[in-house]
């Protein structure tokens, strides 16, 4: 795709959140599954319900720009979550593992922060207003989800790995 204007650049980002969001989509399981903090399992859990419907959401956005739905890939999340997966197979107590888990998905959740809040942003500047609902929406999910992550970390997780040297 040729990006020209603006909205060729909303349509860009946006089918790259797609296949972003499908992939995080396909690693939210395995990162359910090696959590030993039965809070980080819920928020993981949480997430990939929010994540689905952020898939939807991206549906949405492009038909109502009249785009065919189909995803670019995201290179960038398949990198964060190839960094990630080094987490997965650490060598480590749960405690510190779990503090490996929440710092690889606290990235995640920046890097879709950025990604909503440039959508949004641009959604409003073109005038999209229903797309920019939509775009808000997911972003604060993920703000949501990043928030609860660093409570997570800060009240339960951080102390139990710290607690480990000792």
């Amino acid at each position: 795709m040729k990006i020209q204007t603006l909205s060729d650049l909303m349509i860009d980002l946006v089918r790259d959140m797609f296949d972003a969001e499908k992939q995080l989509i396909k690693a939210l399981p395995k990162m359910v599954r090696t959590a030993s903090s039965p809070h980080l399992r819920r928020a993981f859990e949480t997430h990939m319900e929010e994540t689905k419907l952020h898939v939807h959401r991206l549906e949405e956005v492009l038909e109502l720009l009249g785009q065919p739905i189909r995803a670019k890939k995201c290179r960038a999340m398949q990198c964060l979550l190839d960094e990630g997966k080094e987490f997965f197979e650490l060598d480590a107590p749960a405690d510190v593992k779990d503090a490996a888990l929440i710092a690889a998905a606290q990235k995640i959740e920046h890097y879709e922060i950025a990604s909503y809040g440039s959508l949004r942003t641009w959604a409003g500047l073109l005038g999209e207003f229903p797309i920019k609902k939509l775009l808000g929406d997911s972003l604060a999910e993920e703000k949501r989800t990043d928030e609860l992550l660093t409570e997570i970390a800060e009240n339960v997780v951080n102390a139990n790995a710290e607690a480990v040297a000792h």
